[in-house]
């Protein structure tokens, strides 16, 4: 990491601090919605104080309602290298700016957000606030802009040349008392970022470091507004820790440009930020059902993958995607694109037996944009320039991962074709969904890519986005716009448009399952509305107590994916075949089913999700509640949608420790009632968990008979939590339209003319009758 100061007074060794110190002038444009600051680095007190003075410009434009840009340089001069974010990919919102001039201080408004820079002479203060309430949300004061050198240069004749130095542009926000920080992609540390040293540099470093596989230079603050980083490139974050008092982002180079986002609520300022970076896709209705796969370094054949198909059908827990890892492929020859003759010599038809056979609805094959060279692909890609180079213009290669593998060159048209091309080549052959993994340890020295006009440093991060787009693109055009769905690991701003990611490589532990959560929260306040995570955990074997609870926690994620390293994750493994009703399988076959009977619900509130950008599961409590200042703190729970409420457990005994904001929640399971705020504990077995419905729900559900239809107009049954009239739930037709079931002020439903078949209603939760004895102890 960067570190510029030694405490708050002394410069870090061998680095050299220039910050702005005052606001020497300001030039308005009230026909571009801009003002431009210019501000020296010391004081100007006469005219000769102007002369061999670095300057830093900061330029503040109003976006569009609520968002504000700032853009700090030091050298104008610097070429604006790529690659870029792609910004507004729906479109621009119209901006209506406003710069008021009062007194000392000069105002744009964008909307509800305004920023005001202080004039007057020797002060340096620039505050971000509400336009109507003035409230303030963050600041930039004194030595919080500048830029550094690495190392020390002794005088400035030094510079006439670069070769020898770093220079690198910073930003300090100030951080309030209590104030929290949040997001900056799937960090698997405190969900609270204040005190945190935070590295945005995608890295293959599993689920139990401070590294990440999706950097994400978007953060939240609990005050109600956030901070969009625009450059791709690695960010340096220092929270609440090199100063105490506030947050510091550093880039390398001569610029950086931040935008200013307010809410003032975690939806609104959610639903800014993917205005601005983009909304995630529609994801099929089947994508939400139960995937499971091979497992990484086990072995498999079609007889082995019939086997486990046949045995989860068998044991109530029917697949809807079955996935083939990476030994679908001959070793040492990935990526190759050939099914491994020895073991599948019949691909086509053994994928159209599974589906046919009813075993599974869908496939999907793992894939990553590396190139083995004992592989066909290598040779082809390599004698075509597919391939990334180094400066000397040998293909770049390593054996990392793969034997000399060659890394995919996504700046290249022709290569991105038949990048494409291989892909429509697997999905001839039935294939319907793409794992597209790794994509993070993308080099950065002695490469020259095919476009020269980007900085590779910027390409690191931005790779992702490319990678991801090239397949989902693929798929969109075979399936539909709408019925597009890939799996992957890697991820930058933007990516969230391509669903789904999952989160890596994780341990079989508790602490992982704990870590994943942290993860998937913070993917949710980055713009994300879909997230898995590896069911049992990845590495290692999962005790038969971690898998049944991870299969709780996982069936209540937006999808759900059995997988594993060098163990298989199908549950008669796991404990030997217990056929008990606390066993692995029936405990599997359970959670199954709740998610396919909530399907109608989970189904509506992810189209609300895409629409606003808001995370559907894991959903943070601080989105539904952030007047409650604990719902800010709260990294071991989640909600599923607005209404429901989740709590994992993490301890063999089964007890658990949960908290439940202001109001009536009701039990899923038994129909009690709890009131909030306030902090309880419960044991639970290996079927149920704590899981609330929030009050004043319609919760629409299919019938117990119905769990697996994909139909959510039929056989239904309505079930009404604390409701006051005008209560609304909501389902969807077959063709995505939104169908309302409101609660008439009689306490009983409106016009369900919408909905056919059987039509069960429940006023008070849903109807237990046919449910197995639930024992939970309340504590």
């Amino acid at each position: 990491m960067v570190q510029l100061r030694d405490g708050m007074w002394l410069p870090a060794e061998c680095a050299r601090t220039e910050y702005a110190e005052e606001v020497y002038n300001v030039t308005v444009s009230e026909q571009e919605q801009r003002m431009s600051l210019l501000c020296p680095t010391k004081c100007i007190r006469s005219r000769g104080d102007t002369l061999n003075q670095p300057t830093v410009t900061l330029d503040l434009q109003a976006e569009f309602d609520g968002v504000i840009s700032l853009e700090a340089t030091h050298w104008a001069g610097e070429q604006r290298k790529g690659p870029h974010f792609e910004l507004f990919p729906d479109g621009r919102p119209e901006a209506k700016g406003l710069i008021v001039k009062n007194g000392g201080a000069t105002t744009l408004q964008s909307g509800s957000l305004s920023v005001t820079a202080t004039t007057c002479s020797q002060i340096f203060d620039i505050s971000f606030h509400g336009t109507e309430d003035n409230k303030l949300l963050t600041s930039l004061k004194d030595r919080s802009v500048g830029f550094a050198y690495s190392p020390a240069p002794s005088t400035p004749m030094q510079l006439a040349s670069m070769k020898d130095f770093k220079q690198y542009k910073f930003l300090q926000t100030n951080l309030s008392v209590g104030e929290s920080i949040h997001g900056l992609g799937e960090r698997f540390g405190a969900w609270n970022k204040v005190g945190q040293t935070v590295c945005l540099w995608n890295a293959d470093g599993g689920t139990s470091s401070d590294q990440a596989y999706k950097n994400v230079s978007f953060w939240m603050s609990s005050r109600g507004y956030g901070v969009f980083i625009d450059n791709p490139s690695k960010v340096e974050l220092q929270i609440g820790s090199e100063r105490c008092s506030r947050t510091q982002t550093i880039v390398e180079g001569q610029r950086l440009k931040m935008y200013f986002i307010y809410g003032p609520t975690p939806r609104d300022l959610l639903n800014r930020y993917t205005i601005l970076t983009g909304k995630a896709s529609k994801v099929p209705r089947w994508s939400f059902g139960l995937w499971l796969t091979t497992s990484f370094t086990t072995s498999y054949d079609e007889a082995a993958v019939t086997s486990f198909l046949q045995g989860m059908k068998a044991r109530g827990s029917p697949v809807d995607v079955f996935h083939f890892d990476c030994f679908w492929m001959k070793a040492f020859c990935w990526t190759d694109f050939q099914f491994d003759s020895e073991n599948f010599p019949d691909p086509v038809g053994q994928i159209a037996r599974m589906k046919n056979s009813g075993l599974c609805n869908k496939v999907c094959v793992w894939i990553n944009p590396y190139f083995g060279q004992h592989g066909a692909a290598f040779k082809h890609a390599g004698e075509k320039g597919y391939l990334l180079k180094r400066k000397s213009g040998d293909i770049w290669q390593w054996d990392l991962w793969q034997a000399g593998m060659g890394l995919l060159d996504v700046t290249n048209p022709q290569a991105v074709a038949w990048f494409t091309e291989c892909l429509n080549k697997l999905l001839d052959m039935g294939v319907d969904a793409i794992k597209t993994d790794f994509g993070e340890r993308i080099p950065t020295v002695d490469v020259q890519w095919h476009d020269n006009s980007v900085d590779p440093e910027r390409m690191h991060n931005y790779y992702a986005f490319e990678y991801n787009r090239i397949v989902y693109e693929a798929l969109q055009k075979r399936f539909g716009k709408h019925e597009a769905v890939l799996f992957a690991r890697t991820a930058c701003a933007g990516t969230q448009r391509y669903p789904l990611v999952w989160g890596g490589d994780c341990e079989s532990t508790p602490e992982a399952l704990g870590e994943s959560i942290r993860g998937g929260l913070s993917m949710g306040v980055s713009g994300f509305s879909f997230w898995s995570c590896d069911i049992g955990g990845f590495e290692g074997s999962p005790p038969p107590w971690i898998y049944k609870r991870w299969v709780a926690m996982g069936l209540l994620c937006s999808h759900s994916r059995l997988h594993g390293s060098n163990s298989y994750r199908v549950p008669w493994t796991i404990d030997n075949d217990d056929q008990s009703e606390e066993g692995c399988s029936r405990t599997l076959a359970k959670w199954t089913s709740l998610k396919n009977r909530l399907m109608p619900y989970i189904y509506s509130e992810s189209l609300e999700s895409i629409q606003y950008g808001l995370p559907l599961s894991l959903r943070s409590v601080a989105i539904e509640f952030p007047e409650d200042p604990t719902s800010w703190m709260l990294d071991r729970q989640f909600m599923l949608g607005s209404r429901l409420m989740v709590a994992p457990i993490y301890e063999e005994s089964g007890e658990v420790e949960f908290y439940l904001p202001k109001g009536k929640w009701t039990s899923y399971f038994t129909n009690e009632v709890k009131v909030g705020p306030g902090w309880f504990k419960e044991k639970h077995g290996f079927g149920t968990l704590p899981f609330y419905v929030r009050e004043n729900t319609v919760l629409v559900l299919n019938h117990r008979e119905q769990a697996k239809s994909s139909d959510y107009t039929s056989d239904l049954e309505v079930c009404l939590y604390q409701v006051q009239p005008g209560a609304v739930g909501k389902t969807v037709d077959n063709a995505d339209n939104p169908i309302e079931v409101i609660v008439g002020s009689s306490g009983e439903l409106e016009d369900t003319s919408m909905l056919s078949g059987r039509l069960a209603f429940s006023e008070s939760g849903r109807s237990l009758e046919g449910d197995e004895m639930i024992s939970i102890e309340h504590l």
